[in-house]
């Protein structure tokens, strides 16, 4: 999904012993951890949700589905007017 390498614990995270600047530092730096993920996130869903860019990016098996779906009520249509 993202180039970006999972970011480094620090080597405090999770020893028993840590003083209170190292345990600051640590949540500090799940708090950067979260806000990029979010962010990593937002990105993702505004991609996946501009139905403008997803058209364009798909154009193709977008014209072949509604032919088939075309074809498949032209077919139904055939058969209820036989019957």
């Amino acid at each position: 999904m993202s180039a970006h390498p999972e970011p480094v614990r620090p080597p405090t995270a999770g020893l028993p012993g840590r003083t209170p600047a190292q345990i600051r530092a640590d949540i500090d730096a799940q708090r950067r951890d979260l806000g990029h993920s979010v962010d990593q996130l937002r990105t993702r869903v505004a991609e996946l949700t501009d139905w403008r860019r997803q058209v364009s990016e798909h154009r193709s098996q977008l014209i072949v589905g509604a032919a088939v779906v075309g074809f498949a009520v032209g077919g139904l249509m055939m058969l209820r007017r036989r019957g």
